[in-house]
């Protein structure tokens, strides 16, 4: 038994709960349980007459229905389920009396409700729990007092309270009242794991029928009475800004009522961390219908103009930082030269350990490859949008957003408003992965809103989000490998860099695994937005790491799950270097347990298989990819996934999570790419930025859990890079060819100058 402290007083205890796991986390949205929330169709208990708040996270109906404040917002992790599941089983109600309602933004309440970064689960955990083992032993002290009995000897299963030796038990709703009334425990005993009965356990996706059945729950369903809806027009091309307009033939046609100009940051303004943005400076068309602003936005003519070379501070939670930005058009063939440079460069040493030097010269075999990738566009299946209505008295926002609490001091400082003045709505998210992290159309939204003193619904179309930025960088890792006579792997040398950022991890596998090792990094300024997609930067060195990683097994003559085998058990018993930031052992088991599943090693008739095994974001994953040809066309047929992610809450959600991550990461291993031409985009929709089909995705996923005690880590991102290197490495089996330059679909060289 765990025991957990808690602190006196109610609004220590939410501050408590809500700040338990700091940094970055993940919420649930509105979530009604196993059953539909609709009073009609609550086949166990009807709606109950009165609520009591027992914490700011839960609330307990008189007849015995519970429910739970959702704090953060929801874009398909699936924890939607996983997170009451875990206060439910604290709490010991029966899973089918559990409801769930999202909570708006209320950074006072809740803390830090951001959904990144795979943090959900491992950074509410301890919250979580604490909220539902608190209300049990309120609940238990309301009986006790109730039946005058030592609190020790009242027990609860289901949402009843008994008492043996005097024969009484009562619901939670009984004992709802005089709960809410108890003061908050000084500490609370937890479950040991053992103990769990709904942590574990599958259950189905609890907005399921909401989702198939088109109920309102993304911001695009978003209504409010009377509002107007409008579009933006930003510069064509990065490196291009605004220069003037003419509005007069827009003003004439139906349903537009008004056109200005907005600019979203102030050139003076110190912004945060995730106010990315490059075109601050907007022409709005506002009008009565989404189809009469598209047709208006045809017709709007717009100058526009080079940038300067700029710069500005970024208040990186509380480390300010200089950013420059270039000005001038850019083009990838461009940049794939600079990189190149860059690369034959020495570049910033991240780590050294060692003789690599030495080691190289001294070798009996040397390898040397590189490897490229281009920038990515999150292309979420819900466009960008935000509703806001401001007013003298105040803002009110709502839609999909991953970060409310970034977005909201950025609304306030450019509005010019209290920051107590602005609410928030957090709706479901049609996809993110990043993308909503950077808050610039909810800005967008309520700037428009305040200028024409109405209500808003900004709607980006999909050439709009497409071409306004934040994308995956671009990226090179060139790498070195020395051998002995014996084709012992002596020194490793990785040289990563990118526009405008580098990709490197120094201190990930191999590092501590070579006795002479050397991460060097360089980075190439760029007027390109660029922000977290997917596992950010692991996205692309996973792969190539991966990649290389067998080249050089295959040189050595191993198999290539042995070779990684040998590597982490030098990693483990003779490791190199005190900054390691993997663990040898959990690195190991999801290669052993893949290895296990995938019958690697058995011979299979026109079968190639390809391994990769990668640590990001605290978890652990390895995927064995299954290739066939059909004709000249490799086809994946099937992938087999080992995760190491500690305690896994829903392993139905789990496994949906880790084969969503394998397909997409298939398909942007296959198809990912965007390019520029002189600043412009040269792909805005999918007809010209492909992704994977349904009938490219493998016949047959499986995933596996290395179960263990763990707290619970990421499974968001863990899955998704390790599937570039898998599928590159089968590929090699089934063609012949090694994959360098991503997409594999068009691998060649790219075109430089």
């Amino acid at each position: 038994m765990t025991l957990l402290k808690t602190q006196i007083g109610r609004r220590a205890f939410i501050k408590n709960t809500s700040l338990a796991g700091g940094g970055l986390v993940l919420g649930f949205s509105i979530l009604n349980s196993c059953k539909p929330r609709d009073v009609e169709s609550m086949a166990v208990k009807e709606m109950p007459e009165e609520w009591f708040e027992i914490n700011a996270y839960l609330k307990i109906g008189d007849n015995g229905l519970v429910t739970i404040m959702a704090p953060n917002p929801e874009f398909g992790q699936g924890v939607i389920t996983s997170m009451p599941m875990i206060v439910a089983d604290e709490l010991d109600v029966a899973w089918k009396d559990v409801l769930v309602e999202q909570a708006n933004f209320n950074a006072e309440e809740y803390g830090w409700q951001f959904s990144g970064g795979s943090q959900g689960i491992r950074r509410r955990w301890e919250g979580l729990r604490m909220a539902g083992a608190t209300a049990k032993q309120m609940l238990r002290e309301a009986a006790a007092q109730t039946w005058e009995v030592p609190v020790v000897e009242v027990k609860v299963s289901e949402g009843v309270l008994t008492h043996k030796a005097s024969q009484n038990s009562a619901g939670f709703g009984e004992m709802a009242a005089i709960a809410a009334q108890m003061e908050i425990p000084e500490e609370v005993s937890l479950k040991e794991v053992k103990d769990f009965t709904i942590i574990g356990n599958s259950k189905k996706n609890v907005e399921n029928q909401k989702i198939i059945t088109g109920k309102p729950l993304f911001g695009s369903d978003y209504q409010f009475e009377d509002a107007l809806v409008a579009m933006v027009e930003h510069p064509p091309a990065f490196g291009l800004q605004l220069k003037s307009y003419d509005d007069s033939e827009v003003r004439t046609m139906p349903g537009i009522v008004d056109v200005f100009k907005i600019k979203t940051l102030e050139d003076n303004m110190k912004r945060g961390y995730f106010d990315t943005n490059a075109f601050t400076d907007l022409v709005v068309i506002v009008g009565n219908t989404t189809w009469e602003v598209m047709n208006a936005k045809t017709k709007l003519n717009v100058e526009w103009e080079p940038i300067s070379d700029s710069k500005f501070i970024v208040d990186r939670f509380g480390t300010e930082m200089e950013v420059h930005i270039p000005g001038g058009l850019e083009s990838t063939g461009v940049h794939y030269a600079k990189m190149n440079e860059m690369a034959a460069t020495s570049g910033t040493t991240a780590r050294k350990d060692g003789n690599p030097e030495t080691a190289f010269k001294t070798a009996a075999k040397v390898i040397e490859r590189s490897y490229t990738c281009p920038f990515l566009a999150h292309n979420c299946m819900e466009p960008m949008n935000f509703f806001a209505h401001v007013t003298k008295e105040g803002a009110r926002l709502a839609g999909p957003l991953q970060a409310p609490g970034l977005t909201e001091s950025t609304v306030a400082a450019r509005l010019g408003i209290p920051i107590e003045q602005i609410d928030i709505e957090l709706t479901r998210m049609g996809g993110g992965f990043g993308r909503r992290a950077y808050g610039h159309y909810a800005v967008e939204a309520a700037l428009i809103s305040q200028q024409a003193k109405a209500p808003i619904k900004l709607v980006y179309s999909r050439e709009d989000d497409m071409t306004f930025g934040i994308y995956r960088p671009s990226y090179q890792a060139n790498y070195r490998a020395a051998l002995d006579e014996n084709n012992n792997l002596i020194a490793f040398h990785v040289k990563a860099g990118g526009v405008p950022e580098t990709p490197l991890f120094a201190n990930r596998f191999p590092a501590g695994a070579v006795a002479n090792y050397l991460a060097q990094q360089w980075e190439i300024n760029s007027n390109i937005t660029i922000g977290a997609f997917r596992a950010p930067r692991s996205n692309f060195m996973a792969g190539v790491e991966q990649a290389f990683l067998d080249e050089i097994s295959e040189e050595a003559g191993k198999d290539p799950i042995d070779f990684r085998l040998e590597l982490l058990e030098s990693a483990k018993n003779n490791p190199v270097g005190e900054k390691n930031d993997y663990d040898a052992d959990r690195l190991a088991g999801v290669l052993k347990l893949v290895r296990e599943k995938s019958k690697w090693g058995e011979s299979i008739p026109g079968v190639h298989r390809g391994v990769s095994a990668y640590f990001c974001h605290n978890s652990y994953a390895a995927h064995v990819v299954d290739v066939v040809m059909d004709g000249d066309t490799p086809k994946v047929e099937k992938v087999v996934c080992a995760v190491d992610c500690g305690i896994v809450i829903n392993p139905d959600a789990a496994s949906n999570m880790a084969e969503g991550a394998i397909i997409d990461g298939i398909g942007n291993a296959m198809y990912g790419n965007l390019s520029f031409v002189d600043g412009k985009p040269e792909q805005s929709n999918f007809d010209s930025y492909k992704i994977i089909r349904h009938s490219e995705v493998p016949k047959n996923i499986e995933v596996y859990f290395v179960e263990n005690e763990i707290d619970p880590t990421g499974l968001g991102e863990p899955p998704f890079p390790p599937v570039f290197g898998a599928l590159a490495n089968a590929l090699y089996k089934a063609t012949g060819r090694r994959h360098y330059h991503q997409p594999f679909a068009n691998d060649k060289p790219p075109l430089v100058g």
